[in-house]
């Protein structure tokens, strides 16, 4: 299996300008959605989790 070493970089670097996005346009927002997930439950954060994660992979499937 040979690793693209660019396109692993790139969205490397893509999801760090999209994690950074957040708290630099909506400070105030991004600290009462963290004050909102301080509140779930581990069960709740574990699905959010997961919910994410079959996303992402489901996006890479259609994309590939």
């Amino acid at each position: 299996m040979n690793i693209d070493w660019q396109t692993l970089g790139a969205a490397l670097a893509l999801m760090f300008i999209f994690e950074g996005m957040l708290p630099f346009l909506l400070p105030n927002r991004l600290r009462m959605a963290a004050l909102t997930v301080l509140k779930l439950d581990n069960r709740s954060l574990r699905m959010m989790g997961l919910g994410s994660m079959l996303l992402g992979l489901i996006l890479l499937y259609i994309i590939k």
